[in-house]
């Protein structure tokens, strides 16, 4: 009997251990790694928020918006995706599901996408062969927070089933992203209203390593203190080497809208660890993420020349907001901004 429960014991120990290695993890490191080299390269590229929002003049919705409700006279993301690249940028990245839940895809998981809206078109879809045809890479923002699947976040009993549904449907943004092109950046968000260790993020980045490996993760809030590592709203400006990594694991750090420091630090911890991380500013090039039609007031070249420099100096990454309209396209005042600021910067 003594043998046999030794045994098992090792049994147990061997399959843990080689669960462990399976884990993909970031390497411990004070210089970027490969995939990180390449995003820092990339540099800058565009914010899309585009979803049931665009037509309730509202930056964030509950869910209880009818689907119907969304209804783009058309979706030109062709239009979308060659604005970025005709404005110096390398990559877009989508908003496939915002704080509302409302999904840009036709999801068998629920009933609250496209499939059931004024306008049924793919958009997730649409951007990627966008993307392909154009040569620019493609990112995908997916909010952790969903007010219609998981309304109640304090009730604990609920992350199980819906930790499954987020994975599941980050399993079909990765199917219908690669029939198409590879994605270089997943960006989430809404981690704010669970404290930390209640989302599955070692799952999360499992789910996308695995299938993506160079595709970066970063989560919004990504640095905590080091009396908190669970501290929310840790600016950049009071972040130094070695805070704790508020969402470990992930790739690069995230906290809209902040730029970076002028001394914008890169070494941060976890686990007695340090860890190359840079930042990636996101700046809306008017005053709101959705569209808006009280939203007229834009940014000037000289204000984004400036956002530009400080946004992607020290090895950091500038990513600028542009929103399509309710007609599916992008605002011609943003296409003249974003000519002339790529003009300005020589890009």
């Amino acid at each position: 009997m003594k043998k046999f429960l030794t045994g098992c014991l090792l049994a147990a120990t061997t399959l843990l251990n080689a669960q462990e290695q399976r884990l993909i993890l970031p390497v411990p490191s004070d210089r970027p790694s490969p995939a990180q080299q390449q995003q820092i390269a990339r540099k800058y590229g565009m914010f899309i928020h585009f979803g049931i929002n665009t037509f309730h003049n509202e930056e964030w919705t509950d869910g209880s918006k009818p689907a119907s409700s969304y209804c783009p006279t058309d979706i030109d993301a062709e239009q979308w995706v060659k604005t970025a690249r005709d404005a110096g940028m390398k990559y877009v990245i989508l908003i496939t599901k915002h704080h509302d839940g409302f999904c840009l895809w036709d999801s068998p998981y629920t009933e609250y996408d496209v499939a059931n809206s004024g306008n049924r078109t793919n958009v997730v879809e649409a951007v990627a062969k966008a993307c392909k045809k154009y040569g620019i890479g493609l990112g995908f923002y997916y909010s952790l927070w969903d007010r219609k699947v998981n309304p109640d976040v304090d009730d604990q009993s609920r992350d199980a089933a819906y930790n499954a549904y987020m994975l599941k449907q980050i399993n079909e943004l990765i199917d219908i992203a690669q029939k198409h092109t590879n994605l270089v950046e997943f960006w989430f968000d809404g981690g704010w209203v669970k404290p930390n260790y209640r989302w599955p993020v070692t799952d999360i980045y499992q789910a996308i390593k695995s299938r993506e490996p160079n595709c970066l993760v970063g989560i919004n809030w990504s640095i905590g203190k080091p009396e908190n590592p669970d501290a929310q709203s840790v600016t950049p400006d009071i972040q130094k080497a070695g805070f704790p990594i508020r969402y470990f694991p992930s790739d690069f750090r995230l906290g809209d809208p902040y730029l970076p420091a002028d001394n914008d630090p890169k070494m941060f911890t976890h686990d007695g660890k340090d860890y190359y991380m840079p930042w990636e500013s996101t700046v809306c090039i008017s005053q709101r993420w959705f569209y808006n039609t009280t939203d007229t007031v834009f940014k000037t070249v000289d204000e984004l020349e400036k956002i530009y420099r400080q946004g992607t100096k020290n090895d950091n990454i500038l990513i600028l907001n542009c929103p399509p309209g309710r007609d599916g396209k992008i605002r011609e005042q943003d296409i003249d901004i974003l000519k002339a600021l790529r003009k300005r910067l020589g890009l």
